[in-house]
């Protein structure tokens, strides 16, 4: 369990002006430590160019607005610091876990389609088992959690983005927690387009 304090960048994070400052706020979140979305769709790109099979598997965390506006901003970045850990921690093949903004991750995975599935369910049960400490009691968290999955070089970021982004939103909307982008579906509607 973790307990919630204030928020501060990862110990191994270099001071401001400190060599190679720089180059990793360019490429990672100060808050979780964890890869960017501009590192992330870096890795993409190239898992796509070499012609792998990969998948990418996009999750938000439900309930996090409650955690800010109950606890506060210190409390909600302990909880997005400590599920940036869980998911770094993955087993499997998980090449890559990014945090994209707010309570949005997501994971690169190397594999088929199978490892993918695997994956995002690992990150959803994983996620669901975070607790943290307050005085006033312990926050939990769940997640919604879509993927999609390709082995064809000319896919692009932004497709399997959207992908991953219908799936997430049918996890959410339907409550199943996970939910996967199937090819042959008729096309889903996105709650928004962020991408």
């Amino acid at each position: 369990m973790q307990r919630a304090g204030h928020r501060r960048a990862p110990t191994w994070w270099p001071a401001p002006g400190a060599p190679g400052w720089g180059a990793l706020q360019a490429t990672h979140d100060e808050i979780t430590g964890l890869p960017n979305r501009r590192l992330l769709l870096t890795r993409l790109r190239a898992a796509l160019a070499a012609d792998v099979a990969c998948g990418l598997v996009l999750l938000d965390l439900d309930g996090f607005k409650t955690v800010n506006d109950t606890f506060g901003h210190d409390t909600g970045n302990v909880l997005l610091a400590h599920v940036g850990r869980v998911l770094a921690g993955l087993d499997g093949s998980v090449e890559v876990a990014a945090r994209l903004s707010g309570d949005e991750f997501a994971l690169l995975v190397r594999g088929d389609r199978d490892e993918t599935a695997a994956a995002a369910r690992a990150a959803y049960r994983t996620i669901g088992a975070t607790r943290i400490d307050l005085d006033s009691g312990t926050v939990t968290v769940t997640a919604s959690v879509g993927y999609t999955h390709t082995h064809d070089p000319q896919a692009s970021p932004r497709q399997l983005l959207a992908e991953a982004d219908v799936a997430m939103y049918e996890a959410k909307r339907s409550r199943t927690g996970v939910h996967g982008h199937h090819p042959l579906a008729a096309p889903g509607r996105r709650s928004r387009d962020r991408h």
